[in-house]
């Protein structure tokens, strides 16, 4: 053990060198102690040879380190806790800069050498590389909790030189990742414990825990992102002003993906200086992350399931949206969308019985369902006598109900369950691009409509001919 400290002392040690007051705001105190017992609790209980190396890397720093730096050196080479800073850097709770500092988590942590990415390529591809004629650079151009991006050019077979970006599977992730998952899990009962005694209900802080472990679990499929994407060029090549990466199948491995390359700016950046061209970026983002995959013809539609700020990029040149890495996407079946379109509308119109029914349907046929369907009836009704007067449901709310009723025992597919966090994701996004609330059900309903109107009627999906029927019924009678 390190100088003859217990576990127990380099936890309070830990937290001594980045008290918790510089990191969570005034204004959510009461947080402060759940999230001093995390970081002590992480670090009495990291591996000997990591935690070593952790304290070196903090007594190394100069002293007058701002904590909130000290913490991403903290977690460098933890893809867990990585992963985590992202997801926590939408969370309002925090102060201003510490968020700001883990915002750089999505931009890459600089904790591998292009020496080891490129040695890993050269080990995958082997005489491919020669084969097409691959020139990659010199630097590494991004990194992420996961993995590395690498630039590059590729003699296309038949065709010209063209760009492209290697993703690659850091070195230490694989090793790293098992500890990691185990550290979040324990670490979730842990703070989940009554005698832990916070005040407050930290069912949040599981599901967010949870929320992690799925998300670093995909990205390390890398073979199934790349699926993905195909299944996803395929879904938006008719989306005017919506790009997806397109897969560069020669030269992909379980270990690479290499992509064509979308050099762009955050979708938070673009068009700073244009407010009217900027304008325009809050209905490209709900219709390429909400109405396409909602509305889309197929029996099953894939959707970006992590469309945080980092993963969104924008073409100013060509006023394109780029959507990026598809390490996380969900899959939501006809029927699954026809409900939540559905439980959108009824929630539009004021209809307990139509958002009733909608969730009923949502929440499938298995056993039990008759003390379901109470249940979710109890939650409807309270929904609604909680509204304040003269105040229009969409389908935020409607997400935040299914939340709700999922918190209190109904268990609905596990799908659902990422299109709601994607929205949640998403609504954070469209505040940093338009500075305030944007309506996203207006743009739903304007996609749906042209859609719609551009097939005179005949295409519809996902909603079928009696639906339509169900929305010219008066709300007071459904």
């Amino acid at each position: 053990m390190w100088m003859g400290l217990s576990r127990e002392e380099i936890g309070k040690w830990v937290t001594s060198m980045i008290p918790v007051e510089t990191l969570v705001i005034e204004r959510y105190q009461k947080w402060r102690p759940l999230v001093k017992d995390a970081l002590e609790f992480i670090f009495s209980h990291l591996s000997e040879q990591r935690l070593s190396a952790k304290i070196a890397e903090q007594l190394a720093l100069a002293g007058d380190t701002a904590p909130e730096r000290r913490l991403i050196r903290l977690i460098s080479k933890m893809p867990g806790l990585q992963k985590l800073g992202q997801v926590m850097a939408r969370n309002r709770r925090l102060s201003p800069a510490l968020r700001r500092a883990l915002t750089d988590l999505e931009n890459g942590m600089a904790d591998a050498t292009v020496g080891e990415i490129r040695a890993i390529l050269e080990e995958g591809l082997g005489e491919r590389l020669a084969r097409y004629g691959v020139e990659m650079e010199d630097a590494i151009f991004k990194e992420g909790s996961a993995g590395a991006i690498l630039r590059f050019t590729w003699q296309v077979p038949g065709g010209e030189r063209e760009r492209g970006v290697f993703k690659v599977l850091k070195p230490y992730v694989t090793e790293a990742f098992g500890e990691d998952m185990t550290l979040l899990t324990q670490l979730g009962d842990f703070l989940s414990l009554k005698s832990r005694g916070y005040g407050f209900d930290v069912t949040d802080i599981k599901d967010m825990l949870v929320e992690v472990r799925l998300l670093l679990e995909h990205e390390l499929d890398f073979r199934q992102e790349q699926k993905t994407l195909v299944e996803a060029r395929r879904i938006y090549r008719s989306s005017f002003g919506i790009r997806v990466p397109g897969v560069i199948a020669p030269l992909c491995t379980e270990r690479i993906t290499a992509m064509t390359e979308e050099s762009n700016v955050k979708v938070t950046e673009a068009f700073r200086d244009s407010p009217i061209r900027r304008a325009r970026i809050p209905g490209q983002l709900i219709e390429a992350l909400i109405a396409v995959p909602l509305f889309c013809r197929e029996e099953v539609a894939v959707f970006h399931a992590d469309p945080h700020a980092g993963n969104l990029m924008y073409d100013e040149t060509n006023r394109e949206l780029v959507v990026m890495d598809w390490a996380l996407a969900g899959r939501l079946t006809l029927d699954s969308r026809r409900q939540l379109v559905m439980l959108v509308v009824m929630m539009l119109r004021g209809s307990r019985t139509g958002v009733r029914q909608a969730i009923c349907s949502l929440s499938g046929n298995g056993a039990g369902r008759r003390k379901r369907e109470r249940l979710i009836e109890a939650h409807v009704e309270r929904f609604f006598e909680r509204l304040q007067p003269g105040h229009s449901p969409g389908a935020l709310e409607a997400m935040r109900l299914l939340d709700e009723i999922a918190l209190a025992g109904v268990r609905f597919p596990s799908s659902l369950f990422f299109f709601r966090k994607s929205v949640f994701t998403l609504d954070g996004v469209l505040r940093d691009v338009a500075g305030a609330e944007i309506r996203i059900d207006s743009v739903i309903a304007r996609e749906f409509l042209t859609r719609c109107l551009g097939s005179f009627g005949v295409f519809h999906a996902p909603l079928q001919l009696e639906d339509f029927a169900a929305m010219l019924v008066p709300a007071a009678a459904i």
